[in-house]
């Protein structure tokens, strides 16, 4: 059949690379088309897109070709059918302006990408139990193999939360551990730290600008703060809350400025503790002549605060490193329906902590 007969039949050709007859670019190329206009086999045109091992360099370069002047895209749907699986992990959250979720996702994302899979992102724009069934259950339509989600235990009520039975779960800062695999920061062993080192320093006590009363964090760090005060001897002066913003802070830090005895704070992290330098600079309490202030996260931005800021460390890349890793190992060995990994938290010290005035 010549080049005028293939054209009446639909299937228009023409004179491909090194003399083999090809398709030209249609929206319709199929893997058999890549075959031919490469020279190569279909099983080839296979491998090369599913990024396999085992192919020469050049092959793979003249495949690679020949799909993009047909415009091939491979069938993912029905790739995913012959693997079983989607390659695709989904992600609940919620308030992504938050440096700890932002940062937890960002390291997700990353590893994500690493072993080869996509990331599909659900943000939950009110944190209500109805919210995150519904996200669930849109992740399960949306055909993932596994689900990490970045929220609070009393938003995950297992008795609600329906999934298909092969997608793996697991959690990033919560205390349900009792209920599904959770990968978070050692929260208790960094307040500990912190709290540490300033009655080290020699201040008597040690004030605390809370966290928001619902989150597992903040309370994981006051919690840690009060015990470690008692277990210190040292009695814990009232509590101040705020809710994680720099704002918060600030008024707290209005507050505490009025307290005379108050030599040494413990925020619950570096936003907080940015207002609180603010505020205390304004009603002319010196820092760390003063007040000494420790923070938590240890945000890019700490040690350019004025005066750089003390903070406890918290390695946010680990945290959805081993996210990740924890939903594929279960995916591909199985593991354990739940139980908490923790990540180790470390002091950094700068220059907003010191003695208390008169024991330097």
């Amino acid at each position: 059949m010549d080049t005028a007969d293939s054209a009446s039949t639909g299937t228009e050709r023409s004179r491909g690379r090194k003399g083999k007859r090809a398709v030209r670019r249609t929206q319709t190329a199929s893997m058999a088309d890549v075959a031919r206009l490469a020279g190569v086999s279909s099983q080839t045109v296979s491998r090369v897109s599913n990024g396999y091992a085992g192919v020469n360099e050049e092959t793979r370069e003249q495949v690679l070709a020949a799909m993009k002047e047909l415009g091939y895209r491979p069938n993912s749907a029905a790739r995913a059918l012959k693997r079983g699986e989607f390659r695709t992990i989904g992600v609940i959250t919620f308030n992504l302006s938050t440096t700890g979720n932002m940062r937890t996702l960002e390291a997700i994302a990353t590893s994500a990408a690493q072993e080869g899979y996509a990331v599909t992102l659900l943000p939950v724009a009110v944190p209500t139990q109805d919210e995150v069934r519904g996200a669930f259950s849109r992740l399960g339509e949306l055909a993932v193999d596994a689900v990490i989600a970045i929220m609070e235990v009393h938003l995950l009520d297992a008795a609600t939360i329906s999934l298909p039975p092969h997608v793996q779960v697991v959690v990033a800062d919560s205390d349900a551990g009792d209920r599904y695999a959770v990968v978070d920061t050692d929260q208790a062993g960094g307040a500990r730290a912190a709290v540490r080192h300033l009655l080290d320093l020699g201040h008597s006590t040690v004030w605390h600008l809370a966290g928001p009363e619902e989150s597992f964090a903040a309370q994981r760090r006051t919690d840690a703060w009060h015990a470690a005060l008692t277990e210190a001897g040292r009695v814990p002066p009232p509590l101040v809350r705020g809710d994680w913003s720099a704002e918060s802070g600030y008024r707290a830090g209005l507050r505490l400025a009025d307290e005379r005895d108050c030599t040494a704070v413990f925020a619950a992290n570096d936003q907080m503790a940015l207002g609180l330098l603010r505020a205390l600079h304004e009603r002319g309490r010196k820092i760390p002549d003063d007040v000494s202030v420790i923070g938590f996260d240890d945000i890019p931005e700490a040690g350019s605060f004025l005066p750089p800021l003390t903070t406890v460390h918290q390695d946010f890349a680990e945290v959805g490193r081993l996210c990740v890793e924890g939903v594929l190992r279960r995916m591909r060995h199985g593991g354990p329906e739940h139980g908490t990994t923790l990540v180790p938290t470390k002091l950094v010290v700068r220059g907003s902590t010191a003695p208390p005035a008169g024991d330097a």
